[in-house]
């Protein structure tokens, strides 16, 4: 009997595995930003837009305000560093209280499925959402934390044609995200 369970959850894994291989998440938008033109002293003169004309500038962790960093985690994903791509407590007491109320009245998004959606926008309905729940997955398996929070600031909406962390603290504020206000934090938190 737990020969046959494990020979299955084996054969399921391989399946998973295969069918992950075969159709990996479309990381096209992600190798796309815009080129940053500099001036003598490094100073941010103009970034060229992508598609769309889109200024999507690419965020540097390094180069990012930590505490801002700690802060957006905190609010869109506090347990953003244990999961694997999916919340299931968010994703029971968003279910629970879908049921509650007889309408959807909490999310449960992780940052790691906002990214899949930010990679592939496709309309918000319960077969998009299964698709961001498997992209999150896939996404985790290829890429570090870091990776994905960095791809999550660099494709953030900020307003307009902006997108990215980098370019709406230049664009917004004139400097670059490495050191932001309390009031900076919140308006960059709350934008997407």
């Amino acid at each position: 009997m737990i020969t046959r369970l494990l020979t299955g959850f084996l054969a399921a894994q391989v399946v998973l595995f295969a069918l992950s291989a075969a159709f990996p998440p479309d990381m096209g938008r992600a190798k796309r930003s815009s080129p940053v033109v500099l001036g003598e002293r490094g100073a941010w003169l103009r970034a060229l837009p992508v598609e769309d004309g889109r200024w999507r500038v690419r965020t540097d962790l390094e180069r990012t305000d930590p505490t801002f960093l700690k802060r957006l985690v905190a609010v869109e994903d506090a347990r953003f560093r244990w999961h694997l791509g999916v919340d299931p407590i968010a994703l029971v007491r968003a279910t629970g209280s879908a049921v509650v109320h007889g309408r959807i009245s909490s999310g449960a998004s992780t940052l790691s499925m906002q990214t899949a959606r930010l990679l592939e926008p496709r309309p918000r309905n319960l077969g998009s959402k299964l698709i961001e729940m498997v992209r999150a997955v896939q996404l985790e398996s290829r890429l570090s934390k870091d990776e994905i929070l960095a791809l999550y600031l660099t494709l953030a909406p900020y307003g307009g044609n902006l997108e990215g962390v980098r370019g709406a603290s230049l664009s917004y504020f004139g400097h670059e995200p490495s050191s932001l206000t309390d009031g900076e934090q919140a308006l960059l938190i709350a934008l997407p």
